[in-house]
């Protein structure tokens, strides 16, 4: 079986005046190696931070309920990618290396309207930058020698823009540090305060036969919510990212989710359109595919055919908790803490914490057959659907194993 692969990132602390916590800056790593990776583009970082940690693990776990700053390429912002994150606590950081002026202005003035804030990068004092500066809500300068001439770019910053928060990275030293606060310097950043901090987090990440299938699906001008369903169905790792993206989406609401197609029909056309976007951007997949999703499929597809006689509903909800039932193994998490993550709803925690009512007696069947328990499968099956014949239950193992190994075989075939 192979291991869910390790997803890296790091943070850095920015600081008040008072040496308080303000803000992390997150960013992206690929290994232990704590630098930005040689190879990897701005696209490729934009997508993986989004995908790997701000939806999955979520913003405010990573940064501990402070304000974030995510560096974002302009790729991303010119399709307007921020939107799958709430504005709260967030400023989107344009990198030097940005072009297309001119549309990243359009870009930044809409999403201003939407209450999200931006940071300029770097700022290099370059006339090309002129047309965003008052837009932005905050500045970053890298620390220069002699020190008096970031001082003199503060000064007159803070002249031209009296709105603007001035950041200074690579502050070294207390002495730079109280200089700099003298001067007017409103937030600091640098190895004097601390080193960016590594954080890791267990990952299963897309196939990427499934993430194409699904770019194609988006690029219609008409989404079909039903065939996109089917897609994510299949994926494991897609039904944890979607059904994260839906509670962050939904906020202090915190809706239940209770099957796929509901969280698929919450988010829309728009919002599955750029998630889709930014899954494809950030070029997850990997080489094969984990045994365990195989086993989460089989289990999915199980309970999805023998909960099929109490309705579509039902049988939907089987799926999802049979893809669920996995999902701790694969990301290194407890249920109890599955279920907060995915405000799964009191009947589908039920089923999977202790096998309540009749999901959670599907669920038992399914785990026995796994093990070749047919003895308990046949016990429970009495308790829970006695007229449904034994024999049904090899019928839908067999089904249920060949849909699995079709799905494995053809995303290992293309991954």
């Amino acid at each position: 079986m192979t291991k869910p692969a390790t997803q890296y990132i790091a943070r850095q602390a920015i600081l008040d005046a008072t040496k308080q916590v303000f803000a992390y800056e997150l960013l992206y790593r690929d290994s232990h190696n704590n630098a930005f990776p040689i190879g990897v583009s701005d696209e490729q970082a934009t997508g993986r931070v989004f995908f790997n940690s701000l939806i999955l693990v979520g913003k405010e776990k990573l940064v501990a309920n402070h304000c974030a700053f995510v560096n974002l390429s302009d790729t991303t912002l010119l399709q307007e990618i921020p939107k799958l994150l709430k504005p709260d606590n967030l400023v989107l950081e344009i990198v030097e290396r940005s072009q297309n002026i001119e549309q990243l202005l359009t870009i930044v003035k809409t999403l201003r309207k939407q209450h999200y804030k931006f940071a300029l990068d770097d700022y290099d004092c370059d006339p090309r930058w002129e047309p965003l500066l008052p837009h932005m809500s905050y500045v970053k300068l890298e620390l220069e020698q002699p020190i008096l001439k970031t001082t003199l770019l503060v000064k007159k910053l803070k002249r031209l823009y009296p709105k603007m928060k001035i950041v200074v990275e690579r502050i070294e030293t207390y002495e730079e540090f109280e200089y700099l606060k003298k001067a007017g310097v409103d937030y600091f950043q640098g190895y004097f305060f601390a080193k960016p901090e590594m954080l890791t987090h267990g990952n299963v990440e897309p196939s990427k036969l499934v993430v194409l299938d699904l770019l194609k699906s988006t690029a219609q001008t008409n989404l079909c919510f039903k065939d996109i369903e089917k897609k994510i169905a299949k994926d494991l790792s897609l039904t944890a990212r979607i059904l994260k993206l839906v509670n962050a989406r939904s906020g202090l609401d915190k809706l239940e989710m209770k099957s796929i197609s509901q969280a698929v029909v919450y988010l829309g056309e728009e919002a599955l359109r750029q998630f889709v976007r930014v899954l494809a951007l950030s070029e997850l997949g990997v080489d094969k595919p984990s045994e365990l999703t195989k086993y989460g499929l089989m289990r999915a597809k199980f309970m999805e055919l023998f909960l099929e006689p109490g309705g579509e509903e039902m049988a939907e909800q089987g799926y999802l908790i049979g893809l669920m039932s996995v999902l701790g193994a694969v990301l290194d998490m407890d249920l109890t803490t599955i279920i907060s993550e995915f405000s799964l709803d009191s009947t589908l925690s039920g089923a999977l914490l202790n096998y309540k009512g009749l999901l959670g007696g599907a669920l038992k069947v399914a785990i026995a057959i796994e093990k070749n328990d047919w003895q308990e499968a046949e016990s429970v099956l009495a308790v829970v659907r006695p007229a449904t014949p034994v024999s049904n239950l090899h019928h839908l193992a067999t089904e249920s194993r060949t849909y699995a190994d079709e799905v494995f075989a053809v995303v290992s075939k293309n991954s």
